[in-house]
Parts: structure tokens; C-alpha cells; sequence
């Protein structure tokens, strides 16, 4: 192995657990957030009144299935687990999308969960692996 090659799985390495700890992050996040929203209604003001307007409960819980879910995929992704790279981009893409929708409720989170998901989404997407590692399931 060359030390360019070296070098460039050391990048690789590095982005791919920079994603995969995001990714933990915004998970537990998303989860407090929905715990939030389903222990104290009162804690969120609405601002604009928006046409996909949920029950806060609702949202709530919508935040604790999809936390629970960001964080499974992002442990996976520590693990170097093969499919968690897809499903980390999909993940990514359905918390964007929920935040996206939860701004009324909480922007600055939101817009935080929102610039960290990209991120994540971001480095996965952009991580090459090895063509030991893209012809491993061949054998």
C-alpha cells in the first residue's frame, strides 16, 4: 500500500467516524427534543401558523422514532456496518425533512439539526472506500 493510499484511508477513517459521531448527536437530540415536546406541551411557542401543523405530541413522538433511528444507524455506521451509509443518507434526508417541518415549533434547533444532518450526509456521501472494501461482499 502506497502512503498516498495510506493517507487517503486515514481521510477516509476520519470522516467516516466524524459522521457516524454527528450522527449519534443529532440522534440523541432529535430524542430529547421529542421527549420534550410529548412530557411538556406548554414548553413550545408557535410562531407562523404553518398547513402541516401536527399535535405537539405527535411531533414528539415523531422525534423520539426518528432519534432512536439516527442513533441505530449511526453506532452501525462506528461499526463500519455496510448498509449504514445508505441509511445514513436516507436518515439524514428524513430528519431534514422533519426539522424542516418542526421550525414553527423550535427554529433554532431546528435549523442546528438541519446544518448537522447535511453534514453527515455530507461525509458519508463523499467517503470512498477501498476496492477491497466495495468488493468485499463479492466474495
Amino acid at each position: 500500500m502506497s502512503e498516498d493510499s495510506s493517507a487517503k484511508q486515514g481521510i477516509a477513517a476520519v470522516t467516516s467516524m466524524t459522521a457516524a459521531i454527528v450522527m449519534v448527536t443529532v440522534g440523541v437530540i432529535q430524542l430529547f427534543q421529542g421527549i420534550a415536546a410529548v412530557a411538556e406541551n406548554e414548553m413550545f411557542v408557535v410562531g407562523v401558523e404553518y398547513i402541516y401543523k401536527f399535535d405537539l405530541s405527535a411531533w414528539g413522538w415523531i422525534h423520539i422514532v426518528l432519534g432512536v433511528l439516527v442513533i441505530v444507524v449511526g453506532l452501525a455506521l462506528l461499526t463500519g456496518a455496510g448498509w449504514a451509509r445508505m441509511a445514513a443518507i436516507v436518515i439524514g434526508a428524513l430528519v431534514i425533512l422533519a426539522n424542516f417541518l418542526w421550525l414553527p415549533y423550535y427554529p433554532w434547533w431546528s435549523i442546528l439539526i438541519i446544518a448537522l444532518s447535511v453534514v453527515v450526509i455530507w461525509a458519508v456521501s463523499t467517503w470512498h472506500t477501498t476496492p477491497s472494501e466495495s468488493h468485499a461482499h463479492v466474495r
